[in-house]
């Protein structure tokens, strides 16, 4: 092993959102809100809702080829792969295994990482150094999260605020000069129970009780929150920054979780950095937790957000609470996005199911509806008449 620590490059970068859309005035008819509510709060209109064949392992393995290919990469030359989620397909094995073999992978060591909303960049972080360290080449890090099976749609503090999908990042070595990335994290278990998941782990197992009191739903007392994200999103954001050898007039874009528009907007008015320098798409997807980072990444990418040489920050912020942020100079060129994307279609992937084993139906009562739906773009055929295809409609 060379003795001169490998630089680290970002190479690839994907995504996945499933096709449903659950609205806010779907959410009218569930429970007592109104989109005018929602949207003055937290600036969420509609999140993405991932069908019953959908699974946290499907979406990361969809947007992890995806990453793959916009790396110029083959499957094999991964050489480690890390999902971030608090939504795993099962308890063992890990979902980054599952992933793996989804994407035809024979050679990677695999596993997750559990920091909620900050995973993917604790994820990163690990990846990071697992290659300074010449353990691994090429990383493939991936936030996915499927949260719309963990809410409780009575409760209109939880239910409105959470999408499911999934963003994927390649980091590889690099002999090439590259600029220093600084990396900031952050835990305070003071505020460990504020948002939480009360059963399913040793302290409560699954049982009766715990079902019949509603303890398999994520709970979130709110305004704690929203205190703590302001407050940590710009002090950790700025800790990066600081070990990035930078100061705050030079970052160019920010990449923050995707929880709530008015804590982006109070973070950007607490910097004193004009929104434009925020990327922004909660509006479309509502909070994806680990899987909030990375998308928006790629989102922001394949849109012309970000070009070489431009000096980003990606930080977020979850229970446990944790934060994280990475300060890195952008090196990619943004175009390979949108090829990658394409090269990836979600049907051509699929996750093994175990043998003997029939599942429950994944979808809660809520969503049953939703999910019954046309999605949007097919064609709806049920009232179309042999020799007269005029009837055929287009849903919306």
């Amino acid at each position: 092993m060379s003795s001169q620590q490998p630089a680290v490059r970002l190479t690839g970068w994907g995504r996945y959102a499933p096709a449903q859309i659950l609205s806010n005035a779907d959410l009218e008819r569930m429970v007592d809100t109104s989109d005018e509510w929602i949207v003055s709060r937290t600036g969420i209109r509609e999140r993405r809702v991932a069908a019953a064949h959908e699974s946290t392992a499907s979406m990361g393995a969809i947007a992890g080829l995806r990453a793959i290919k916009t790396a110029g990469l083959d499957v094999d030359d991964i050489d480690i792969i890390i999902l971030a989620t608090l939504t795993p397909d099962y308890w063992m094995p890990s979902t980054a295994a599952l992933v793996k073999e989804a994407i035809g992978n024979t050679k990677a060591a695999c596993f997750d990482v559990a920091a909620a909303c900050s995973g993917f960049v604790y994820a990163y972080a690990t990846a990071s150094a697992y290659i300074g360290a010449g353990m691994a080449k090429n990383v493939l890090v991936i936030g996915a999260e499927l949260l719309t099976r963990f809410l409780d749609y009575t409760d209109r503090g939880t239910c409105i605020l959470f999408g499911d999908g999934a963003g994927a990042v390649v980091l590889s070595a690099s002999g090439e000069p590259t600029a220093t990335t600084g990396i900031e994290l952050t835990t305070d278990p003071q505020g460990a129970y504020m948002i939480w998941l009360p059963a399913g782990g040793s302290k409560a197992p699954p049982s009766y009780d715990t079902l019949s009191r509603g303890q398999h739903k994520i709970r979130m007392e709110g305004k704690e929150t929203y205190r703590f994200a302001t407050r940590t999103l710009a002090s950790t954001g700025l800790a990066a920054v600081a070990k990035a050898g930078w100061t705050q007039d030079d970052i160019d874009l920010i990449i923050p979780h995707q929880a709530n528009v008015r804590i982006i907007e109070a973070v950007a008015k607490g910097l004193d950095l004009p929104m434009d320098k925020f990327f922004v798409n909660v509006d479309r997807y509502g909070n994806t937790s680990a899987a909030s980072v990375p998308l928006a990444l790629a989102e922001a990418a394949n849109s012309g957000r970000i070009k070489p040489g431009d000096k980003i920050v990606m930080v977020a912020f979850g229970a446990g609470f944790t934060s994280g942020a990475i300060a890195t100079e952008w090196t990619a060129d943004p175009s390979r996005g949108p090829v990658g994307d394409a090269a990836v279609r979600p049907e051509d992937i699929s996750v093994r199911l175990p043998v003997d084993w029939d599942s429950v139906d994944p979808v809660p009562a809520a969503l049953a509806e939703i999910l019954a739906r046309p999605l949007p773009g097919h064609l709806d055929l049920s009232d179309v008449v042999p020799g007269e295809p005029e009837h055929a409609h287009q849903t919306r």
